[in-house]
């Protein structure tokens, strides 16, 4: 079965520039091919701030926003972040939205693609990286960072310079490391399922 990528569109500000990059991105990933690949626009799935009383780990959601949230990412096998850097960080939005859940995240690799302005959002990147590794997600090594100016000073995103060879490179990696900790998964399943 082919592996699942996830493009998670982070950001849900009015206006933002991530919807082009975004859009960039699924096109890039489809050449390049490797794996399955769908935008998850955090815009669309109506999460709110967390609402759930009880613990991620235990599973037991009370709301439906919940639930398909839960079963959306679980059927994921690695992810790709697009992430503006908002005061030195990522935007709240996603971190609510990983926080919302927990096992469905865990065993499975990521890579994130930032954007911003002088520092091309690498230090929401490195934020973003602190709050995975908790979630037991692996993130690849490289990095693609993307500057607003020039790349938006037309109003359209125009791609800088290497961009495109950074992406693919990204997702060389994250294809290898997503198809290594689906094989995790399997083993713990089994193991869970002989012990139970």
């Amino acid at each position: 079965m082919a592996l699942r990528i996830g493009i998670i569109l982070g950001s849900t500000r009015p206006g933002r520039r991530g919807e082009q990059i975004a859009a960039w991105t699924m096109e890039t990933a489809r050449a390049h091919g490797g794996a399955d690949y769908e935008l998850i626009d955090l815009a669309r799935h109506g999460l709110g701030n967390l609402d759930e009383a009880g613990n991620p780990t235990h599973q037991q959601y009370e709301h439906d926003h919940t639930r398909n949230w839960s079963a959306l990412i679980d059927g994921f096998d690695g992810f790709v972040f697009l992430t503006p850097e908002y005061n030195h960080s990522f935007p709240g939005a996603l971190k609510n939205a990983l926080d919302y859940i927990y096992r469905e995240w865990n065993d499975k690799a990521a890579g994130i693609i930032s954007y911003g302005g002088w520092a091309a959002g690498v230090r929401a990147a490195e934020a973003l990286r602190l709050v995975l590794s908790e979630l037991q997600v692996a993130t690849v090594r490289t990095q693609p960072a993307i500057p607003l100016l020039p790349s938006f000073s037309t109003g359209a995103f125009v791609p800088p310079e290497g961009l495109d060879v950074a992406v693919h490179g990204m997702l060389d990696q994250l294809i290898a490391w997503s198809g290594a900790l689906r094989e995790v998964r399997e083993a713990k399943s089994k193991a869970a399922a002989i012990v139970g």
